[in-house]
C-alpha cells in the first residue's frame, strides 16, 4: 500500500477559495497531485449526494473549501456547508465508511499556504483510513459527480 494516494475532490468557490488555490498553483507550492476541483458559485450549494457520490465512485475523500463569512450569496453559509457536510457523513457512517472522508475548512482568497496544508494533512488522514470501496464505474467517472 505504499503507492496508495488517495484521490480527493474538493468543491471550491469562483470568489473565494478558487483564487486561493490558484494562488498555490502559481507559486508553485506541492500538494497531492490526486487532487481534483470543482467550482460552485458558494459552498453551501454542496449537496450531501454530490459527497456520497463522490466517494462511490472513487474518490477516497471530499474537502469543503468553504466560503465561512467571505459568502456574497447567502449570509449563513457557513451554516448551511456545515448542515450539508453533517448530513453526507451521517449518510457514510450508515454506509459504513468512515464520516472523516469528508472535510470542510474555510479557504480565503490568499490562503494558498492554508490551501496546501488542509490537502497534505487530509490526504495522509485519507492514508491512514486505506482506500473508499470502489463504485463499478471507478474513478474515471468521478468527476462527473455534480451532474446530478
Amino acid at each position: 500500500m505504499s503507492d496508495y494516494r488517495p484521490c480527493i475532490l474538493v468543491f471550491s468557490t469562483e470568489n473565494v477559495s478558487d483564487p486561493g488555490i490558484d494562488l498555490a498553483g502559481r507559486n508553485k507550492m506541492h500538494y497531492p497531485a490526486s487532487v481534483y476541483v470543482v467550482s460552485l458559485p458558494c459552498s453551501s450549494a454542496v449537496k450531501p449526494r454530490w459527497i456520497i457520490r463522490a466517494i462511490a465512485r472513487g474518490f477516497d475523500g471530499v474537502f469543503i473549501a468553504a466560503d465561512g463569512s467571505d459568502c456574497s450569496y447567502v449570509p449563513d453559509c457557513t451554516r448551511r456547508t456545515a448542515a450539508a457536510v453533517a448530513a453526507a457523513q451521517a449518510q457514510l457512517k450508515e454506509r459504513s465508511l468512515e464520516p472523516a472522508r469528508v472535510k470542510m475548512a474555510a479557504v480565503c482568497s490568499v490562503c494558498a499556504e492554508s490551501f496546501q496544508k488542509h490537502m497534505i494533512s487530509f490526504s495522509e488522514a485519507l492514508r491512514k483510513l486505506g482506500p473508499s470501496r470502489r463504485g463499478p464505474s471507478g474513478r474515471a467517472e468521478a468527476l462527473a459527480v455534480q451532474g446530478d
